[in-house]
């Protein structure tokens, strides 16, 4: 029964990263369904990323006090709909409540699936963590395939890709109605009134904010970059991040028997020590496309593990309720939203070259984030093992 429970969890995650990717293909067929011009209509990510913001503050709360099941069920029946109705909605004003709705549940959605697989394996969640978010990166992946095929089927239409990626969510429905939620998890008693938790739980929210700004930033910038800076064609580019992309998903699956073997803080001392080293490949030698390429890579590379396995050290260390998770994702939805912004107002004035400095400088500070994470854990283990003596 564990093993069909986790599947469920896979093809949750599956359709959530189908969805979360089908925004920007179809983003000029939702222009002219629209008749909307795509300067106006690219708000839309906006909006999506405040639903987002919005339902990981909300998300939490609910998992810690309702079945998870049914509302992973309620959400991914919500998100179905909402993507099947984009294709009737010619009214602007309509599609960005639609995309504010999708943004609520998909972040519900995300918690969820986390929290939950959190509280089924415990300490060790990692391997089933980092094959979670595999999951995630290869419905993202396919989603871009899919629409491309099905609007060649239906010339140019987007329709039928919306409905196909809205019955996406089925299997997981199906399989989620089937098996009991895990019991909900009390939170965690912490030393000194709850201190010790508290600044933990701040950090590794701070440590979101800097690595998923971080990532996001490269993912949506390093087009623009390489075809400013003359490093490749717009082709060569769109083939960049998609190999970045790529690379993070390839990561995951190969990381799935590392997380069985090592220690999560290991695994997160490696993987930002290669963000680093793949950061200074690409300033030292900024003007070789080689560097570039193999920069990208080697962070798409290193970056794959720290989002889950970050989860994974969090259980390790504290006992995770959902409102404690939301937290987390609280503080990456807004370096998701803050960083790029910060690398935009600034790309124009100070040159391409500001993109990689804010994201090599948001890295160093993540990893001493991470430090200090390191330092407040082991006073709180050991001021956990001093109450059990006494």
């Amino acid at each position: 029964m564990m093993n069909r429970k986790v599947i469920a969890y896979f093809f949750a995650f599956m359709a959530l990263g189908m969805a979360s990717a089908a925004l920007g293909p179809t983003l000029p067929g939702l222009a002219e369904q629209t008749s909307t011009q795509l300067s106006s209509i690219s708000f839309l990510f906006a909006t999506r990323s405040l639903g987002f913001l919005t339902g990981a503050i909300l998300a939490g709360r609910i998992y810690d006090r309702l079945p998870g099941h049914a509302i992973l069920t309620g959400m991914l029946l919500m998100m179905g709909v909402a993507l099947a109705l984009v294709p009737f909605t010619s009214q602007l004003w309509l599609l960005t409540l639609l995309m504010l709705l999708a943004g609520v549940v998909e972040s519900g959605i995300d918690v969820g699936g986390n929290t939950l697989l959190v509280w089924c394996f415990g300490e060790k969640v990692g391997p089933y963590m980092n094959s979670l978010h595999f999951f995630f990166g290869l419905g993202a992946f396919l989603s871009p395939i899919i629409i491309a095929q099905t609007m060649l089927a239906t010339e140019g239409g987007i329709r039928l890709a919306y409905w196909v990626l809205a019955m996406m969510v089925l299997p997981a429905v199906l399989l989620f109605n089937r098996f009991p939620s895990p019991p909900i998890r009390a939170r965690d008693t912490a030393v000194h009134g709850q201190h010790a938790n508290r600044t933990l739980i701040v950090l590794v929210a701070a440590f979101m904010f800097l690595y998923v700004g971080a990532e996001v930033s490269y993912g949506g910038w390093i087009y623009t970059y390489a075809i400013t800076l003359g490093l490749s064609t717009e082709t060569a580019a769109a083939y960049l991040t998609s190999f970045f992309w790529g690379a993070l998903t390839l990561g995951r699956l190969i990381s799935i028997p590392l997380t069985a073997q090592l220690h999560p803080k290991t695994m997160l001392g490696g993987a930002l020590a290669g963000c680093v080293l793949s950061m200074i490949v690409l300033l030292v030698w900024r003007i070789s496309p080689a560097a570039l390429w193999a920069g990208t890579i080697g962070l798409g590379l290193s970056m794959s593990v720290i989002f889950p396995t970050t989860l994974a050290w969090a259980e390790h260390t504290l006992s995770l309720s959902g409102q404690m998770t939301s937290y987390f994702f609280v503080g990456a939805s807004l370096g998701a939203m803050t960083i790029p912004w910060l690398i935009g107002q600034l790309f124009e004035s100070v040159g391409a070259v500001v993109t990689m400095l804010i994201i090599f400088i948001t890295l160093l500070v993540a990893v001493l984030v991470f430090s200090l994470l390191i330092w407040q854990a082991r006073l709180h283990q050991e001021a956990k093992a001093a109450r059990l003596i006494t």
